[in-house]
């Protein structure tokens, strides 16, 4: 009879793990490991060495509350010769002394989270079983066989791993980027990310069932849309609010990064974060689906449209002067975020596998939630509405027909029709590089294009209507050079008359503080010309100008202004609208870094910004932070105010963890100038051997 084998020790071999997973920043509290990829851990025996003809060696892995086989959330295999394709396997990859090195691995569509892994031992008809211990399991891009496999190694870099990047906001005419840190690996995220699944709704309702579909990116795309925003009362990450009443909370403005936002949630025992809007929301849920290994990435639509009825037409409402009049519900928001999330879709015919859009800003329900998504692009752009999910409501952001009503003061309407308002600029980081990819193209056929107009056709709505012609007036609206914070500046209506013929009009510019998602603020500039006479084939160009002392009281944190001009020709009553949103510029911040970058080095910077109003800023904040660079949030209050032109200035004491390309992100905050943000990428040396 042999000798019972005792497991003494073991190692879950966490840094090598890490390493060959990609997991290694994750890997300091717990072993994290990607689907469908090979894992070791060494077994080390006391009294006498394991012995292959005697010993035998299984094991149990479970994941969930209720484990069962028939699930996919409990898996008893035992150590075979040959690694099994589809389902969890154990080789023995080596033996020295008491100490066996054996490999893991699950199949490619294993559930995702938090496992724990036993080992029994029997010997002739003696057996023991030992816990061994907890690990991760999460989606992998780089295994073929799993449905988030993406080809490309730049782009996964990017999409899972980088855990910075550029958020795109302003409007369509002035596109600015605003930095962000994911920090998907950071401290404590991933089980945040992981008790986020935990909390959700479905989960509550019937565990095993959630667990069970948690091999299903697609499945956990829906539960974190719906989880990042707290409209169903499920314990959601972000309040939204769009009306800069934050004081309780705040300012969706102020927020660098996704860290600070998913740890106060959890804090907060899992109350809502007050407050989010939509970069905020797609920012969050797109650090959450990187940290569980899904590709995924934040995009921006500019003048997205907002369909509430589903008529695939928005209409806006105007007073002869230029004032919006009734809104309806439907809106045209200056700018969109959300996430589009890289997975197959075998539940969909094929040719929808690739970039999904994601939206956790909460607008309209999705089978009785909050959640949007995910929704194939390529059915987006081909207009294939009757697929899920929720493919209606982002064509419509993307493509819906604004028409504009001008109200007479008879109660009469008169229209004016943009077909090509909608969908703009749709845009992303580039891959490796702080640029902007447009990928418009990805989501739309060319505007005005034969293919555009029968997608539309296709998706059943009534465009002839909807052309308007080429002759006659035109209108469009310019700015002067910049429109900077507390500087005066002028507008421009350029008028041309397109015919052969003399043409009396009426023209009327009005121009009113805004924000992002099309609410109005009070008027801070008008002009109206009752008798403007345009000469054949001529352009005239009307000013208009907007004075500081009008609107710095009233802008709100997304720095915009609306200017509406409104063209009537007398002898017709025809109707030209025009609308366009100007970005007020914050000032720069500059970011000094003294000294040479290296890894485990104390590192300096010195962060500044030139006051460009004519009061004193009050209350002046810069929040400081960056993956592998700050170790959380560092924030600096100056204790004085900064007078007009004077300078606000604060250093920092940084110790860089990691070498490699990393982002110092930079908020200011002040009673006047309110979410300033400025970046620096900062290359850290390696240490010295």
């Amino acid at each position: 009879m042999a000798e019972e084998l005792v497991l003494e020790t073991w190692d879950l071999q966490c840094e090598r793990n890490g390493r060959e997973h990609r997991t290694a920043e994750m890997c300091c509290q717990q072993l994290v490991v990607r689907r469908g990829q090979p894992f070791a851990i060494t077994l080390h025996f006391s009294g006498r060495p394991f012995d292959e003809g005697v010993d035998k060696l299984a094991f149990n892995v479970e994941t969930g509350p209720c484990p069962i086989e028939t699930s996919g959330t409990r898996s008893h295999f035992a150590v075979t010769d040959v690694p099994e394709e589809a389902a969890w396997s154990a080789v023995v990859q080596e033996q020295e002394g008491d100490s066996v090195s054996v490999s893991l691995c699950s199949p490619p569509d294993a559930r995702i989270g938090r496992y724990s892994l036993t080992v029994e031992i029997s010997t002739g008809y003696e057996g023991s079983s030992s816990y061994i211990g907890h690990f991760v399991l999460l989606f992998n891009a780089w295994h073929p066989e799993d449905t988030v496999f993406l080809r490309e190694e730049e782009e996964r870099r990017e999409y899972i791993l980088s855990q910075q990047g550029l958020i795109y906001q302003g409007s369509r005419d002035y596109i600015t980027s605003t930095p962000w840190n994911f920090g998907q690996f950071e401290d404590g995220i991933l089980p945040i990310c992981l008790e986020l699944l935990d909390t959700n709704p479905k989960f509550l309702r019937d565990q095993d069932r959630d667990c069970s579909r948690r091999n299903d990116p697609v499945y956990i795309g829906r539960v974190v849309s719906a989880m990042v925003n707290c409209n169903d009362e499920d314990r959601g990450v972000l309040a939204g609010r769009w009306d800069n009443q934050y004081g309780d909370g705040m300012s969706p403005m102020a927020w660098i990064g996704s860290v600070d936002i998913l740890k106060r949630w959890k804090n907060l025992g899992c109350q809502p974060v007050k407050y989010g809007q939509c970069w905020v929301f797609a920012a969050v849920a797109c650090t959450v689906m990187r940290c569980l290994g899904i590709p995924s990435r934040v995009v921006t639509n500019y003048n997205s449209a907002h369909d509430t009825n589903g008529n695939l037409v928005i209409d806006r409402y105007f007073s002869e002067t230029g004032q919006e009049e009734r809104r309806s519900r439907d809106m045209i928001w200056n700018f969109h975020c959300w996430v589009e999330s890289w997975m197959a879709r075998p539940d969909l015919a094929p040719g929808y596998d690739g970039w999904q859009a994601l939206d956790p800003t909460p607008q309209e329900k999705s089978e009785g939630v909050f959640c949007c998504g995910p929704a194939p692009v390529r059915a987006v752009k081909e207009g294939d509405l009757q697929l899920r999910y929720d493919i209606p409501f982002v064509f419509a952001e993307v493509n819906a027909d604004v028409v504009y009503w001008v109200v007479r003061s008879d109660g009469t309407q008169k229209k004016s029709t943009h077909s090509s308002v909608v969908g703009k600029s749709i845009s992303t980081k580039s891959v490796g590089r702080d640029s902007r990819e447009d990928i418009t193209h990805t989501y739309k056929y060319p505007e005005e294009s034969e293919k555009e107009r029968e997608v539309f056709a296709k998706a059943e709505r009534e465009t002839s209507s909807l052309r308007q012609a080429e002759e006659g007036l035109h209108l469009r609206i310019k700015l002067s050079d910049g429109a900077n914070n507390g500087c005066d500046f002028d507008v421009f209506a350029v008028v041309n008359n397109n015919t052969d013929t003399e043409r009396l009009c009426h023209l009327t510019l009005g121009a009113r503080t805004a924000s992002y998602n099309g609410t109005l603020g009070p008027q801070c500039g008008m002009k109206d010309l009752p008798d403007l006479t345009l000469q054949p084939w001529a352009e005239q160009r009307v000013p208009l100008r907007i004075l500081y002392q009008d609107y710095g009281e009233n802008l709100t944190q997304d720095n915009l202004i609306k200017v509406v001009a409104l063209l009537t020709e007398q002898q017709s009553g025809d109707v030209v609208v025009a609308v366009r949103d100007i970005l007020i510029q914050n000032p720069e911040i500059k970011i000094r870094v003294l000294g040479e970058p290296m890894q485990n080095r104390k590192l300096v910077a010195e962060v500044s910004l030139v006051n460009p109003l004519s009061v004193p800023l009050n209350n002046c904040v810069f929040v400081v932070e960056g993956a592998n660079l700050t170790d959380g949030q560092q924030v600096k209050e100056l204790e004085e105010p900064v007078e007009p032109q004077g300078q606000a200035k604060v250093r920092l004491d940084l110790v860089p963890r990691q070498a490699g390309r990393h982002k110092l992100v930079v908020d200011f905050e002040s009673d006047k100038l309110l979410g300033v943000k400025g970046y620096r990428n900062v290359i850290i040396a390696p240490q010295p051997k």
